[in-house]
């Protein structure tokens, strides 16, 4: 009896652990799915990352510029929903021309951005002033246009953290 007792356990503990290493190969998968898209949208919108130049500093689409600020002055509201999400790709696609797809894939690559830049906090005075050398003044409007349609998409108010990313943004497109 206790031999058998043992078998089943040994199955069991098999079983338990083939179905781990199962789920780990799963979320590996996804990992590497999510690099792989943040590599495509790059190439899509022609980011070229050089060595020993940040980033940010290497954006040649004012488009990711906007996507990397809109997305930093999402997540500086805790963490945005997907009505607020949603607000963001639309906004952009209706500010920048793309499509919602296109949109989608700005998205992906200014989170990207984002998180090259140290941050939402770090990232929207640095991303703001690239934006600003990118398209000059006109590049202003659309870019509040996305700001604006995000905080209607959340609580309707801004929070301090957006406050002050929305004086950077004023500071670096030289209005005050």
């Amino acid at each position: 009896m206790h031999i058998l007792i043992a078998i089943v356990g040994a199955i069991a503990a098999a079983y338990f652990f083939f179905i781990r290493a199962r789920n780990t190969a799963e979320m590996t998968g996804e990992l590497i799915d999510a690099a792989n898209d943040v590599r495509l949208a790059a190439r899509r919108f022609g980011f070229k990352r050089k060595a020993n130049i940040h980033p940010a500093e290497t954006i040649e689409d004012p488009h990711v510029a906007m996507a990397g600020i809109g997305t930093s002055f999402l997540e500086l509201d805790g963490m945005p929903t997907k009505e607020q999400r949603s607000a963001l790709i639309n906004s952009l696609a209706r500010s920048t021309g793309l499509a919602t797809t296109d949109a989608d894939e700005l998205c992906v690559l200014g989170r990207w951005m984002m998180g090259e830049c140290g941050g939402a906090q770090q990232a929207v005075p640095r991303l703001s002033r690239k934006l600003y050398k990118l398209s000059g003044s006109e590049g202003f409007g659309p870019m509040m246009a996305v700001i604006k349609d995000i905080a209607e998409a959340g609580s309707g108010t801004l929070s301090s953290q957006q406050r002050t990313a929305l004086d950077d943004l004023q500071s670096a497109f030289r209005i005050k």
